[in-house]
Formats: structure tokens, sequence, C-alpha cells
């Protein structure tokens, strides 16, 4: 009795086991909104904006900005939306409605990762290793809404998060990305 209850406690509070999260952002292979695969090693070299997206919240108008973002600085910067469904239930869509979404209604081009969890017990080892220092080497932080960013400079170093409220094309988020 007393064995499983140990067990129980072990799974329930233990962090991600170590195997599952990458030691380097450019170790992690994604499954993309077409059903392809998002390669992080194909990114090497440039910078990565990695965005918790989501279609029915009041941020939902920055995935213009991003486009923006994306488009002007497409040589030295990749971004790469991650839906999730973890705030008001926000977005709710299959992968095939999300990525007609984005595409109807955005134009978005960058590329777009199937739907994960960006918290809690089921939280995808990507974002483990964007929230834990542990992994990072940057910061402990927690996804607080949807369109929280992250910026990870060439060399695969987490250097940045920016909230919610901050625009992709804000100034900040520009500053740091022509850095």
């Amino acid at each position: 009795m007393i064995f499983s209850l140990l067990l129980l406690i072990k799974f329930f509070f233990a962090p991600a086991p170590q195997n599952q999260v990458p030691a380097s952002i450019y170790d992690f292979k994604v499954t993309a909104l077409d059903g392809g695969t998002i390669d992080f090693s194909d990114f090497k070299g440039k910078k990565i904006l990695i965005v918790n997206t989501a279609s029915e919240c009041g941020y939902t108008p920055q995935y213009e900005d991003l486009q923006g973002v994306y488009e002007k600085y497409k040589g030295k910067l990749v971004i790469v939306g991650f839906p999730a469904n973890n705030f008001g239930k926000q977005e709710p869509g299959t992968n095939s409605e999300i990525a007609s979404f984005c595409k109807k209604n955005y134009g978005v081009t960058f590329p777009m990762a199937a739907k994960i969890s960006v918290k809690g017990d089921d939280m995808a080892p990507i974002y483990h290793w964007l929230t834990e220092k542990a992994y990072n080497h940057y910061d402990n932080t927690s996804v607080k809404w949807n369109f929280q960013k992250y910026l990870i400079d060439e060399k695969g170093n987490l250097v940045a998060m920016f909230p919610s409220r901050v625009k992709p094309n804000s100034a900040d988020v520009i500053a740091a990305i022509e850095k």
C-alpha cells in the first residue's frame, strides 16, 4: 500500500523525464499542422520566435503582425506557431481547421505545429524546454496566456520571453531580432 502511494506521488509530482526533453532546441522535431514534421535543426544559424497561438483570442490579430515580421526578417528569423487550447478554450479547432483559419484570415506562411498543450500535466516537451531553466539555461517562466513569445538566438540559446500583450512588431521584439 505505501509503495503504491509513493509511486502515485512520484508519478503526479515528478518533472518531465530527462529523456523526453532534448538538451538543445535543435534536437526537437514536432508534428506540423499539415501532418509533416518541423525539424528545428533546419533552423540553425537563424533566430527562432516560438509563439503559442489561438484562433478565438483577443490577441489573435497578432497573426497578421507575426506574418509581417516573418516576411521582413525571413532570411534571419523563423517563426513557429504552436496552437494550444489551454486558455479559455480559445483554440477548439482541429489541425486542419486551424490551418485553414490561419491561411484564410491572416495569410500565414510561417511554420505552424500541430495543436499541443503549453502548460499542465500534458505540456509538450518543447514547452518544458522553453519554460524550465534546467533545460533552457535562461530562466524559469510559465505560459500565462495565448501569444506569449520565446526568442531563440542563432546559436540555439533562449534569449528573451515576451508576454502576450507585447506585439510581435513592437520595438522590443524587433530590437531583440535585429541584435
